[in-house]
């Protein structure tokens, strides 16, 4: 069964958000998804995150996963995370730009496996950090009248 499209809410408008202010909106969440290349194709996956003091995207995972490939030649990967209320229209994504490679500092992996519990009941020993160079969020607002 098809669910026919919610119409557009009079007055929703999209607001693009300076990077500040999106790596907020991003440290408020724990669970995004993180885009990349494998095997000339786009793959997506689910996974939880925090946001360094860097501003750098955190996410921990397992041996096996597709991602370490990725990560362990600094490869360009997209990470984002939103929040959207389906019934007003409003909320908010933000997407981060930049390579991916893996924790390897014996004094930020303790911290990281600390502060970054997985969702997942499986073994996630591996810590990759996305530098987040490119960081563009939006907002979608409903628009106040000022009558």
């Amino acid at each position: 069964m098809t669910v026919p499209p919610l119409p557009p809410v009079p007055g929703t408008r999209m607001v693009e958000l300076g990077r500040e202010e999106s790596l907020e909106l991003l440290t408020g969440v724990s669970m995004g998804r993180v885009g990349f290349t494998h095997q000339a194709l786009p793959v997506i996956r689910p996974v939880n995150h925090l946001v360094n003091d860097d501003g750098d995207i955190v996410i921990r995972t397992h041996a096996g996963a597709v991602l370490l490939a990725t990560a362990s030649g600094s490869e360009v990967v997209v990470y984002e995370a939103d929040q959207i209320d389906e019934a007003t229209h409003t909320g908010w994504c933000v997407m981060a730009t930049g390579t991916a490679s893996r924790v390897t500092d014996p004094l930020a992996l303790p911290r990281y496996r600390t502060e970054l519990t997985p969702w997942i009941d499986t073994e996630m020993e591996h810590v990759v950090r996305i530098r987040a160079e490119f960081v563009t969020g939006y907002r979608l607002e409903t628009a106040v009248s000022h009558e």
